[in-house]
């Protein structure tokens, strides 16, 4: 039933007479066609997916006109399929031991990733701010930290391994010193360039330290935080696969490593794909959650 809208409409009144009472005309009002709305959005749709789509089947054929040759010491995508298929199909199998399915692999390496990462952004934040806030601490911390964010992840494992005496806060530590430094650095720089304008109204109005950061420093700085976040959880990802390799038990790092001495080249190609799309996950969750934090606390 389509839509009216109400007009009242007053005619002239006579001369001289009474005023007539105004009268209530109906019209239609104009509907906007759904059929183009659909349109746009699924070609918008396209736009985004299928370039992606042409790229992945171009890379795949390509891979497989030069890996189906038997003397090929590389599996080809239809023999990487037909190796791994129960694999694939059945990602919560358990069958005791480090013989378990990719669900549990990788959620045990998440888990370490998460508590490693959550200890980094804690402590990276607020020694992101401290810098930033002041000299004296910039000057003595900097130096020290821009020579220690560039020894490699793996060569924090043995260092790790002597002091706890434990593969777990072992990998957990690996992540937590590999995925501190972007946070750090770039909360500092976030802090530095608040606007003095806020630090004079800050100093106006005799605000406390709590009602400084969390009014001028933390919405000021959101944008920055959530890069060194960004960055910070990638190393996180790339740093417990390559710890895993070496402190064995669950996990997809040692899973691959494990595929390699067995020499199942299939499960380790399969593993990479899982590896890298887990990836890309935590790298868009943070960047949606800084989206939705950065307009929740936007000046």
């Amino acid at each position: 039933m389509p839509q009216t809208a109400q007009i009242i409409s007053k005619a002239p009144a006579p001369a001289g007479g009474p005023k007539p009472a105004g009268q209530v005309l109906s019209l239609p009002v104009a509907r906007a066609p759904l059929a183009p709305i659909l349109v746009r959005l699924a070609t918008q749709a396209a736009a985004r997916v299928i370039p992606p789509l042409i790229v992945l089947a171009l890379l795949l054929l390509a891979w497989q006109l030069l890996c189906s040759s038997p003397t090929s010491s590389l599996p080809s995508p239809l023999k990487v399929l037909d190796d791994t298929w129960e694999f694939i199909i059945d990602p919560f199998y358990d069958n005791g031991g480090v013989d378990k399915g990719a669900f549990w692999q990788i959620a045990t390496s998440l888990s370490r990733v998460a508590m490693g990462f959550a200890l980094a952004a804690v402590v990276g934040v607020a020694l992101g701010v401290l810098i930033g806030q002041s000299v004296w601490a910039m000057r003595g911390l900097d130096p020290i930290f821009q020579v220690l964010r560039t020894i490699p992840p793996l060569a924090w494992l043995p260092i790790s391994l002597a002091g706890f005496q434990q593969a777990e806060p072992s990998a957990i530590f690996v992540i937590f010193i590999t995925s501190i430094w972007p946070i750090v650095i770039n909360t500092a720089v976030g802090v530095r360039n608040i606007p003095q304008d806020y630090r004079n109204v800050a100093a106006v109005l005799r605000l406390s330290w709590w009602e400084v950061f969390t009014r001028i420093t933390l919405p000021a700085t959101v944008p920055y935080i959530f890069t060194g976040l960004r960055i910070g959880v990638g190393l996180s990802w790339l740093a417990i696969i390559a710890a895993e390799m070496l402190i064995g038990g669950v996990g997809i790092g040692f899973f691959i490593w494990d595929a390699w001495n067995s020499s199942r080249i299939s499960d380790i190609v399969v593993a990479l794909v899982y590896v890298g799309l887990v990836g890309f996950v935590l790298d868009r969750l943070i960047g949606i959650a800084g989206a939705l934090v950065a307009r929740g606390t936007a000046a």
